[in-house]
């Protein structure tokens, strides 16, 4: 019993994660196809997750969950270095001219879906915030 028990909180915690993960892309101004693809989940997934109320459980995988966790930890750098909303939320949107990025904004690179893409990305947002940790 104890097995099962876990495993429902695994789902529940999966799906806040996911809720969470969803409403950050939505504020960073992501569209419905984008966040999909980041976050490496259908449709229908990425749908019920924007709804209130819409996704109680959810088993995701290990590659869905760390996608998860890259936005999520995303968000929290930048939110150290923002305190103004339109920075905050819109540096994602933003097209950045360094090597890795080309012109590009961090959103367009993750969107490619490639998870390398959204390990990079974020392994260049957390840098930004050097030792403010």
């Amino acid at each position: 019993m104890l097995a099962l028990a876990a495993t429902a909180d695994n789902k529940a915690a999966s799906a806040t994660g996911l809720r969470t993960a969803v409403a950050i892309l939505d504020k960073w101004g992501a569209t419905g196809e984008q966040g999909e693809a980041i976050l490496r989940v259908s449709h229908s997934t990425y749908a019920r997750a924007k709804r209130k109320n819409g996704l109680a459980a959810i088993n995701l995988d290990r590659d869905q969950l760390t996608r998860v966790s890259f936005v999520l930890n995303m968000h929290a750098a930048l939110r150290t270095l923002f305190d103004n909303p339109d920075n905050l939320y819109g540096f994602m949107r933003m097209p950045n001219d360094n090597a890795f990025f080309f012109g590009r904004s961090p959103l367009e690179v993750m969107s490619e879906g490639d998870i390398v893409a959204v390990y990079e990305t974020f392994r260049r947002i957390d840098a930004l915030r050097g030792g403010q940790w």
